[in-house]
């Protein structure tokens, strides 16, 4: 009988547990003894702040990247075929979102084994109903192009967001934000409004939401922090 994989969330900066997960999460990771990460140092620090008393050096960490063949998924996810337990943890926030862990999501259905989403953080999602925009229908673009089409896909993505009613989501590497920022307040057009949300969940938390007429007149200092962008 396979065992269960567990898809688990982590902080999105430095926070205290008990705001972002409830017990049943920590519950889950204390049993877990297998663990599918990006990275295995960050994973370990994450376990090891959420549950102080694990033994850390008892579990087993498997690192995937969006490359892993279909082989080496199978080779991660042998613990489940013999009937352990297994928890896939993100680099931030909710795993399989604009990361590999979907590869393993995937394959877990192909293989019949029980799939099972925690509560946590999702800076998608909480900056979507922060931002005040379109909650029924919006679509999420993942990391935008850094060459070629970048400038045409973002009018793209507005001319769909005035022409629907559906709200853009995307976001960039965070050293790269103020370029983004740049080129949105230079190609969109100054009535398009643009909901900036960066450090979701910290202390310095920043989320606001203008036109690109009003952001030009006080652009914030966003650079080397985790930033949503969204367009409306």
């Amino acid at each position: 009988m396979n065992g269960t994989l567990y898809l688990i969330p982590s902080e999105m900066g430095e926070q205290t547990s008990e705001r972002l997960f409830p017990p049943f999460n920590l519950n889950a990771i204390q049993t877990i003894r297998y663990f599918i990460v990006e990275n295995t140092r960050t994973a370990r620090r994450f376990i090891k702040k959420v549950c102080p008393t694990i033994r850390i050096e008892e579990l087993e960490f498997f690192e995937i990247n969006k490359h892993a063949p279909s082989g080496k998924l199978d080779e991660m996810m042998q613990p489940l075929f013999n009937g352990h337990d297994m928890g896939i943890i993100s680099e931030a926030g909710m795993p399989c979102i604009a990361d590999p862990g979907n590869l393993i999501v995937a394959q877990a259905h192909k293989k019949n084994v029980q799939v099972v989403p925690l509560v946590g953080p999702n800076s998608i999602i909480m900056a979507l109903i922060a931002s005040g925009f379109n909650g029924q229908n919006f679509a999420f673009h993942g990391y935008v192009p850094i060459k070629g089409e970048r400038k045409k896909m973002l009018t793209t993505w507005e001319s769909i967001a005035q022409r629907t009613g559906q709200t853009q989501i995307f976001m960039e590497t965070p050293y790269r934000n103020e370029q983004l920022l740049s080129d949105l307040l230079a190609v969109l057009r100054p009535t398009t409004k643009l909901c900036v949300a960066t450090d979701i969940t910290l202390p310095s938390e920043f989320i606001k939401t203008k036109t690109i007429a009003e952001w030009k007149k006080e652009i914030p200092a966003i650079q080397k922090r985790p930033t949503i962008f969204l367009i409306f």
